[in-house]
């Protein structure tokens, strides 16, 4: 089902190279993986009902096809606390170059973890975690394996993180669900590998774990230009 469902998004989306990220979320729901509360709107009333039906404060983001890198294209607004700021941020999305919409989601707050995946080569779909947003960049504090992986190879590929402390606990922040981050760690590797033929990467950046579970905040699926006929 999850590989076909991919082959509909790439027939879709081939030619822009990418998912848009609402398609790319309910994608990862579709199988099993926990993302926000949102909802996407076309007009600036449907996003401030988007607001009131998801609950302020809420996080704004642009959906356009010219528009991969949302926050360095100012596509991003996130602790929007009223419906005025709201209508301030699509009025501002909505002049971003190929707007389509914009997704209205709920915020979240935890420990930011990245999750990916990569179509090598060699040696086929490869995954990596990291201790996610900007840092991952700086540090560059990843690890990464084959897939499939089970649960307890996700949490040995956790172990090895040098900022693993933060996922157990450090200066008194409470320690993420481990089991819960395994858990997707895991069922991503897995949906990866089933879609291999039609992406090329993806990136959960970030996921955002607490001590009652791990949510997809953010995500991008970049696609194969040949899908299944790629080899």
């Amino acid at each position: 089902m999850l590989k076909e469902a991919m082959k509909q998004l790439w027939e879709t989306y081939r030619e822009a190279g990418w998912i848009p990220e609402p398609e790319a979320k309910a994608f990862f729901r579709s199988g099993g993986l926990a993302v926000p509360r949102f909802q996407t709107a076309s007009d600036r009333e449907g996003a401030l009902a988007a607001g009131e039906a998801i609950g302020y404060p809420v996080a704004a983001k642009v959906v356009s096809l010219d528009v991969v890198h949302k926050t360095e294209a100012g596509g991003v607004k996130v602790g929007i606390a009223d419906a005025t700021e709201l209508a301030e941020t699509y009025d501002r999305f909505a002049l971003l170059p190929g707007f389509r919409e914009v997704l209205v989601e709920e915020m979240l707050s935890g420990t930011e973890v990245i999750i990916g995946a990569k179509v090598d080569v060699q040696f086929g779909c490869v995954v990596l975690v990291g201790i996610g947003g900007t840092g991952v960049e700086v540090y560059e504090d990843t690890t990464i394996r084959m897939a499939p992986l089970e649960a307890e190879e996700a949490g040995a590929m956790l172990d090895r993180l040098r900022g693993n402390r933060l996922l157990r606990g450090f200066r008194g922040a409470p320690p993420v669900d481990r089991e819960a981050l395994q858990h997707t760690l895991a069922t991503f590797s897995r949906m990866a590998l089933e879609v291999e033929g039609y992406i090329e990467s993806i990136d959960l950046n970030p996921v955002m774990c607490t001590p009652d579970g791990c949510t997809i905040a953010d995500a991008r699926i970049m696609l194969s230009k040949r899908g299944e006929g790629r080899r």
